[in-house]
């Protein structure tokens, strides 16, 4: 019988224990079976890794339950479309990143709008100024409101309404290739769409060039008569009486010797190139021409009111000195030698009106001022 057949028969006994003499030499024979140390000691570091990521984890925790998963937040919508990138996003670039273009398109409209309108009214006030006699002032200003309020809505268009766009690329290298040249005139004219409003804009345009060919036109009427003839009148005619600002005629004894009034023709009070300074100075100091040693009865002189230099009413008489002052520029005209100049910028002597009296004892005009009244022009001798 074989050893494992008598081992099959035998009852099971328990193995004696081994002793400790035993276990050492097995731990030194290098045929023994090895040790499950090491697969322990790879155990125990295993679960204090999985102990600690546990314990130091976002949210969890030794008893700690798993915290909920954040609800997803939608996606926000953008208020304009992606920018491209590269060429394409020349045509594309938005400078001001983050603005609101439809809300800068509709302020931008309503700016245009009022500015261009403001021009049509002061080019349609213009042309009525001009058609209906207005003054200077109404025409200059009527003008300047057109041609700023046209500046300013072209300025707020291209600001408001147009892309603005600054892009940059490096120069390459030259010559180009057909098929590059005609990528690159395709570029240029895709900027055609980047116009905005582009009705708005024809609309300004057509308003624009039209009241400029009405207020053209309409000054073409300045160009008819010639004005010499006006300009050469002397304004006053012989035998016209002397009137006062009220309306009166002026008698002989008026004035006292070193005093002076404004004075009009009859039928012409207000007249502003009419209008004369009637002056009462001492006849033995008079020193006028031989051929107007007539025209100052009892001491009376009369000179034109309108300054020779720029147009001013020279008012200012001054009895000790006997100067005649314009106050524009300051300067002065010496009353007993005609009028002459002494000072300041006017070159001509004032026109003096010859006077006489007559039989009742007013004033009346002997003819005509010597020069037309006023500052000097093309064609004065």
């Amino acid at each position: 019988m074989s050893k494992n057949e008598e081992r099959a028969g035998l009852p099971e006994t328990a193995s004696p224990p081994v002793p400790a003499s035993a276990e050492i030499a097995r731990a030194t024979d290098p045929e023994a079976k090895p040790s499950r140390i090491p697969a322990l000691m790879v155990e125990a570091l295993l679960f204090g890794l999985i102990f600690a990521r546990g314990l130091f984890s976002k949210g969890r925790g030794p008893g700690r339950t798993p915290a909920a998963a954040p609800l997803p937040t939608p996606p926000a919508v953008p208020d304009r479309a992606p920018e491209k990138t590269g060429r394409a996003a020349d045509r594309n670039l938005d400078l001001r990143s983050g603005s609101n273009v439809k809300r800068r398109e509709r302020w931008g409209t309503f700016f245009v709008v009022c500015a261009f309108a403001a021009g049509i009214a002061a080019g349609l006030g213009f042309v009525f100024a001009y058609w209906l006699g207005g003054n200077d002032l109404l025409l200059g200003g009527t003008l300047a409101v057109f041609l700023g309020a046209f500046g300013s809505a072209l300025v707020l268009y291209s600001h408001w309404l147009m892309l603005q766009k600054e892009a940059t690329e490096p120069r390459e290298k030259l010559p180009s290739s057909a098929a590059e040249r005609e990528a690159a005139l395709d570029e240029y004219c895709t900027g055609a769409r980047d116009v905005q409003r582009r009705g708005l804009l024809k609309w300004m345009g057509v308003a624009g060039t039209g009241l400029v060919a009405a207020m053209m036109i309409s000054l073409l009427r300045s160009l008819g008569m010639s004005p010499y003839p006006s300009l050469f009148t002397t304004i006053w005619k012989g035998g016209e009486r002397l009137m006062t600002a009220e309306g009166q005629p002026v008698s002989i004894a008026l004035l006292e010797p070193g005093s002076s009034v404004t004075v009009f023709p009859e039928g012409s009070l207000g007249s502003e190139r009419a209008q004369t300074v009637l002056i009462r100075v001492k006849e033995q100091l008079l020193q006028l021409p031989r051929d107007r040693a007539n025209w100052a009865p009892m001491g009376y002189v009369a000179y034109s009111r309108v300054c020779t230099h720029a147009g001013c009413s020279v008012g200012l008489f001054e009895s000790e000195t006997h100067q005649l002052l314009c106050p524009c520029h300051q300067s002065t005209f010496d009353v007993l030698r005609a009028a002459s100049p002494t000072g300041g910028p006017a070159a001509r002597p004032l026109p003096q009106l010859p006077l006489y009296v007559d039989s009742d004892g007013n004033l009346r005009a002997g003819g005509g001022f010597t020069a037309p009244p006023g500052p000097g022009f093309s064609g004065m001798s």
